[in-house]
Formats: structure tokens, sequence, C-alpha cells
């Protein structure tokens, strides 16, 4: 597949996220994308990112929802670690991406910027609504500098009863 871009793979990584189960929609792939790289991509890159890996044969629309196809899981598992992290995954598939050889015609995605601005927006207000985000770690809590770990107070002298 050339050219590569960075929106490829990281489209693909969230679907991958959002889509383990049944296919996702577009909010989900929108909040799987901003979990995995912390930043949402421009809706103009996702939507020509849409056409050029649906009209590759890596994505495709099911039941109202995208997914994966068998091609881009296979991409998708080539030479991954599963603890690894985000970046370098995303340049791991850019690399399957490189790899890739068109097998085929098939059906292009047609997604409209009306849908990606409102998916954009759909998950902002989510965002703005959770509250407490259970992705963040909890914060650890000060230690009193003067106890030491592992350290309890002996216990009391007792006298024998005779």
């Amino acid at each position: 597949m050339y050219p590569v871009h960075d929106v490829d793979a990281i489209l693909l990584l969230a679907m991958s996220l959002a889509a383990k189960r049944r296919p996702a929609e577009l909010v989900e792939i929108i909040a799987a994308a901003d979990l995995a790289q912390g930043v949402i991509p421009l809706e103009g890159k996702l939507i020509e990112s849409f056409y050029r890996l649906s009209a590759y044969g890596l994505i495709c629309e099911l039941e109202g929802g995208y997914t994966l196809t068998v091609d881009a899981q296979q991409i998708m598992t080539m030479g991954q670690r599963k603890k690894a992290l985000p970046e370098k995954r995303i340049y791991s598939i850019k690399e399957n991406l490189a790899d890739y050889h068109l097998n085929g015609e098939h059906v292009a995605i047609l997604v409209t910027e009306e849908q990606v601005s409102a998916a954009v927006a759909a998950h902002q207000a989510a965002k703005k609504n959770m509250g407490r985000s259970w992705l963040v770690p909890k914060p650890k809590p000060l230690e009193d500098n003067n106890k030491r770990p592992g350290s309890r107070k002996p216990f009391p002298f007792r006298a024998n009863k005779k």
C-alpha cells in the first residue's frame, strides 16, 4: 500500500480497540483514537483514511458500524507485542501497511464531514460529562517520612502470671 499515512495506522489501531466484539460506531472509533493517541485526528484526514483503507479492503461496513477485515486483523497482529506503547504499535502497523498489497476490488466507504464532526462533538460532550475518568491512574497518598515501611509498634511487655 503506497503511500502510508499516520492517520491510517491510527484509524486501524482505534478500530481494533473499538470493534472487538461487534462493529463499532463512528463515535466509538473516535473515542478509541483519542485514547490511543491522546489527540483526535483532523476530520478531513479521517475521511480520506476511511476511503483509502476501505478501497484497499482493510475496513468494511457491517450492521451500521465499521469493522476490520481479515487482512487488517492480520496486519494488526503481525509483530505486535501486547504491552507495546501506542507509538511503537503505530510504527509497527505502518510497516505492515507498507508491505500490504491490494487483493481485488473493494467497496469504498464514504464518510461525510457532517458525520465525523457530529461524532467528534458527541465524544467531546461525553468526555466533559463523564466526570472522573477511570483510565487515569489514581494519585498515590503522601507518605509520612517519619515512618519506616514495615515497622510497627512492639507488643507491650506482659508479666507471666503464676
